[in-house]
């Protein structure tokens, strides 16, 4: 092996463990920058080249991904979110009633929007109701984590990773929904379940008797609109129209606006994610050049081995690259190991904290309002859970 070759493939594994790990230890970079510098770094060791590069990054994604950004912010301005979280105040206040309620309530919207913003939303709620009715918050932030993660399997746009699916495969909107929404119902039960065996404060159904605030304001020109267009979209997924054109020209239409000024909306999109999107197509660019895929190729001959490889690198390097890894060894029309790789890479995210976005999202909003959910507490819902859903998973689709 050349000096050059050495390098390239040094690079390329320091990258790939700087996003399992989430950070360069000594270094105060993230997901983002440890992919884009890493890339940066293989271009210019010529792994690839520049035009190259660009053209590994797959612009529909991009597009899916930056529009549905737009419509979840326009959501969270207007109010919905909020108003959503009343409704369901006014529905229970039993610990039972309230962690079955947060658990439907955020798996459903998360099968919709993209389950990062649901988690960040609904976290900084969650906590506030408990801290007013006296409940020991931590059954139910495990309840939110969980949930947004299940909950989003079951559709092509309700995570990262399931939007990059639907621009690597063939499968209708409706089709994904019609196949994966019984794992995700099955699993939330679970869920359920699983967190009233290990939290028996949680089987009460008395009414908590603590005042709660449940008003979130509503603005209803800027509701009516989102709400509008965004059914709009919700129609053109039903029916079969290009994700990604259909999510810009929603969000497009939600940027003619004269009540929000753009800057309000653009600082909510996630630069970060987009960013590290476009490093991980270059990343995985390179690892096809390299021929590093064969390592896997003899992993996944059944869908059980699949499924396996599947969980083990969604945990190892993260759900995306693992997506974009194991893409390639699936031909466009193998329905079954799309579904597959879309329910074990998204299920995979609930066995530990640092398994999904959505898990950090939730423990960094805890600690910043002074709660502590740590690694073990989470490792004992994680690990039977994540089982669990795999199991019903595989034999589901199988």
């Amino acid at each position: 092996m050349t000096v050059l070759q050495f390098a390239i493939y040094g690079v390329l594994a320091l990258t790939y463990l700087g996003l399992a790990i989430g950070y360069i230890p000594g270094l105060r970079m993230n997901r983002a920058t440890i992919a884009l510098v890493g890339s940066a770094f293989l271009i210019a060791l010529g792994a690839v080249n520049l035009p190259e590069a660009w053209q590994a990054i797959d612009a529909n994604t991009i597009i899916f991904l930056l529009s549905m950004m737009v419509v979840n912010a326009n959501l969270a301005y207007a109010g919905f979110f909020g108003r959503s979280l009343s409704m369901l105040l006014s529905i229970t206040r039993s610990p039972l009633g309230l962690v079955i309620a947060l658990t439907f309530s955020s798996g459903i919207l998360s099968a919709v929007f993209l389950n990062d913003t649901i988690a960040l939303i609904f976290t900084p709620f969650t906590l506030n109701l408990t801290q007013a009715l006296g409940l020991n918050p931590i059954p139910y932030l495990l309840a939110i984590a969980g949930a947004t993660n299940i909950g989003s399997v079951c559709t092509l746009s309700g995570n990262p990773q399931n939007i990059l699916i639907g621009s690597f495969s063939n499968i209708p909107y409706l089709d994904f929904l019609h196949a994966l929404a019984p794992v995700a119902l099955i699993g939330l039960v679970i869920q359920i379940g699983l967190l009233c065996l290990l939290y028996p404060d949680l089987r009460s159904i008395q009414p908590c008797q603590h005042k709660v605030d449940g008003n979130h304001r509503i603005f209803k020109p800027l509701f009516n609109k989102t709400l509008v267009i965004t059914t709009g979209l919700l129609i053109a997924f039903a029916v079969g129209l290009p994700l990604a054109e259909s999510a810009l020209v929603a969000a497009s239409l939600l940027l003619i606006t004269r009540r929000l000024k753009p800057q309000r909306i653009l600082q909510r999109i996630d630069w970060n994610l987009l960013v590290m999107f476009s490093g991980l197509f270059i990343l995985t660019r390179v690892t096809e050049k390299l021929n590093l895929l064969q390592l896997f190729t003899q992993a996944v001959n059944t869908s059980a081995s699949f499924l396996s490889v599947t969980v083990i690198l969604s945990n190892l390097i993260s759900n995306v690259p693992a997506v974009l890894l194991l893409h390639p060894l699936i031909p466009k029309d193998d329905t079954q190991y799309w579904l597959l790789l879309a329910a074990g890479s998204t299920l995979a995210g609930n066995l530990t904290l640092f398994g999904s976005v959505a898990n950090l999202i939730v423990v960094e909003a805890a600690t910043n309002l002074g709660y502590k959910l740590t690694f073990l507490e989470h490792l004992r819902f994680g690990v039977p859970l994540t089982l669990c859903t795999l199991v019903l998973t595989y034999l589901w689709i199988h």
